[in-house]
């Protein structure tokens, strides 16, 4: 599903060239589900955001689902992104001005689903996650966990084949972090969707089938 070969990515501060990804190389199949670790600075955000393509990258290529991420053009890359994959950040990343329920329509409106058929996918998704009653609540009237929460609906919404996840606990107690853990757990076995986590937690971490270390911008062998 994701082949990334020989892949380097640098940034200039004051004239000198500093890199946050060095030679990587990483196959991840369909289905998987991912624990990238390594301390902070070590590459592991700017790694999933290549991933996601919301980052370039100077060398190297980009395989996504047989697409050559690496030589395609601006438009096409955003396509594939909205169609196949979901973002969950630890910051949440809910729109403050929207209600939890358009909040969660959001990925809906750009792609080509009619009226009814959202506002039948967003009900299921309100019904699944148990946020229904908090439909109409705007995100500051929510919890961190339920916010989280909505996060994920709305990662999850398209039915996206890809799940990125940055520090999805990042800024919850552990009780709801482990509610957290358990539910990627549960869309990765029960619905197949392929997860990449990047986390701290050790613990967070062996939820995944494999955990891949960076350090430095590099792959650990």
């Amino acid at each position: 599903m994701i082949e990334l070969k020989n892949v380097y990515k640098s940034v200039k501060t004051a004239g000198e060239k500093t890199f946050l990804l060095r030679d990587i190389n990483l196959n991840i199949k369909e289905g998987e589900f991912v624990s990238i670790m390594g301390p902070s600075g070590s590459g592991k955000s700017t790694l999933l955001n290549v991933i996601g393509m919301l980052d370039g990258f100077d060398e190297g290529e980009y395989n996504f689902l047989h697409e050559s991420v690496h030589k395609l053009k601006e438009k096409h890359r955003s396509e594939l992104y909205k169609k196949y994959i979901g973002f969950v950040f630890q910051a949440y990343h809910l729109i403050d001005e929207l209600t939890v329920y358009e909040n969660i329509e959001t990925p809906l409106l750009y792609q080509d689903y009619k009226s009814s058929d959202r506002k039948a996918m967003v009900s299921d998704i309100l019904d699944r996650f148990n946020i229904v009653g908090k439909k109409d609540l705007f995100p500051t009237q929510l919890s961190g966990g339920q916010q989280q929460l909505v996060g994920i609906a709305r990662a999850l919404i398209a039915k996206p084949k890809l799940l990125l996840a940055d520090e999805p606990t990042g800024n919850l107690n552990s009780k709801q972090g482990e509610e957290i853990m358990e539910l990627f757990s549960e869309i990765n076995k029960e619905e197949g969707v392929t997860i990449i986590q990047v986390t701290h937690s050790e613990k967070n971490a062996t939820y995944g089938s494999r955990i891949v270390n960076l350090l430095d911008g590099r792959l650990e062998k």
